[in-house]
């Protein structure tokens, strides 16, 4: 039973499920492209039964995955991502160290070089089979040595996969890179003011752009079962921009104080200029949802309300001029932004993200040549997932394909699979899920190999 006691992370559409479920021949309302054959697999934090994490970010992974095939929805199933910390490891070891592979692994799935990869920001990736089972933590032949960011880039040009590791001591900040094949080819030790929460990175054709910005580590407070990053008014904030051909070699490039937990895309404008299109929060509404998503003590009923919101923000660095230009592209509240992966790193005309005031939620798509913000409406009783960008085969514009999420409603009692027409966030099917799906956080579309 919950009550509005209850931290909001563990009741309504966030709340978690108690088990492990397979569901075979879902019910289509509408019609499934037969393109679609492939499976949508999503993570997100489901602590064990009677468990309370304390915070929303530091339950379990649980993966969530459809397996659509040609107009059919054949099975829906979950599973946890079995790491060392399910088993009651500790990430901190008796000697100070830390355990990469005791993590919770419940941010994001991808695909890399054949291996379908669950990620946390804290610790080593996971390998999960098609069928969402744990094969175990994968460190790359020994030479990843750091945390691994959920929020890796792939190169559409090479398949070079970028990322990133953050951590609470040196090293503070590293860029790594996998090739094509998925071996660790590169990794440079970045030097930063201090210990940050460093979610999302950026990645363009020519560079990768590190977000140094005041969510900062505190050592008192994780000595005391607090939450060990918080805001900091001291810290201050900047963009680091470092040459893809020359790793660890970064220029700065102050902000005005803010925070990003994702970027959208990036890339290189015909001036010469480095653009990021961020989801961005002011310090007072990163402030009121970094109390929302965990303990406050205050009262998680009236947290909920309280909750600020990101807005979409451009910025352009200008390495030439040494400055960074700041424009709000709308100011519509909005998260997880998302744009075709074809494009990641180069100029993208529509930005897809998800909208949720507490009263309405929609799936958004944000046109850059327009400034249009078009909206699926989806009520007051529904939340929608992240939206993610499947092409179609054959297209001739970038908009040609699907937006596939899992929608909850706010009771958390029922879910679907929401597929959407991209090109004008029409209705194509919804996929009824067998159970009320905990909302989460990243996934992706996974085609059969043809």
């Amino acid at each position: 039973m919950t009550t509005t006691d209850t931290p909001l992370y563990l009741r309504g559409h966030l709340a978690p499920v108690p088990d492990e479920i397979e569901a075979r021949d879902l019910p289509v309302e509408g019609s499934l492209p037969p393109e679609l054959t492939g499976r949508y697999l999503r993570n997100g934090p489901n602590p064990l039964p009677g468990q309370d994490p304390g915070h929303w970010f530091a339950g379990h992974g649980m993966l969530h995955g459809v397996r659509l095939r040609e107009g059919r929805a054949e099975w829906y199933r979950n599973r946890w991502v079995r790491t060392e910390a399910l088993e009651g490891h500790p990430f901190v070891r008796p000697d100070g160290t830390f355990d990469r592979a005791a993590v919770t692994a419940n941010t994001h799935i991808v695909g890399h070089a054949g291996r379908l990869l669950a990620l946390v920001e804290n610790g080593f990736p996971y390998e999960v089979t098609p069928e969402l089972e744990t094969v175990g933590p994968r460190d790359f032949g020994g030479r990843l040595t750091t945390a691994m960011t959920a929020h890796p880039k792939t190169d559409p040009t090479t398949g070079d996969l970028h990322f990133f590791g953050y951590g609470a001591l040196p090293p503070l900040l590293t860029y790594h890179r996998l090739d094509a094949a998925g071996e660790l080819v590169t990794s440079a030790e970045i030097a930063v003011a201090g210990p940050t929460m460093m979610h999302d990175f950026a990645v363009t054709e020519r560079h990768a752009v590190f977000l140094d910005l005041p969510m900062a580590f505190s050592l008192e407070a994780a000595m005391a079962g607090s939450l060990p990053y918080g805001w900091s008014d001291t810290y201050g904030a900047r963009l680091g921009v470092m040459p893809l051909d020359r790793p660890g070699e970064v220029r700065w490039f102050e902000i005005d104080p803010c925070y990003v937990f994702h970027v959208g895309n990036a890339f290189e404008d015909a001036a010469g200029r480095i653009v990021l299109d961020v989801a961005r929060y002011a310090p007072e509404d990163i402030t009121a949802v970094w109390d929302s998503i965990g303990p406050n003590e205050a009262g998680h009923a009236s947290a909920a309300a309280a909750a600020g919101v990101a807005t979409l923000h451009r910025w352009a660095v200008d390495p030439a001029a040494g400055t960074v230009s700041q424009t709000q592209l709308s100011d519509q509240g909005l998260e997880f932004p998302t744009v075709d992966d074809d494009l990641a790193g180069r100029s993208n005309r529509y930005l897809y993200a998800v909208a949720d005031s507490g009263t309405r939620a929609a799936v958004l798509r944000h046109d850059a040549e327009t400034g249009a913000v078009a909206a699926h409406e989806l009520g007051a009783d529904v939340v929608a997932g992240e939206a993610v960008f499947v092409p179609a085969a054959d297209r001739r514009h970038e908009d040609e394909g699907w937006l596939l999420s899992i929608t909850t409603t706010r009771d958390g009692r029922a879910s679907d699979l929401l597929v959407l027409d991209a090109s004008d966030l029409s209705r194509v099917a919804r996929v009824a899920l067998p159970r009320g799906v905990p909302a989460g956080f990243h996934g992706s579309w996974n085609a059969d190999e043809s």
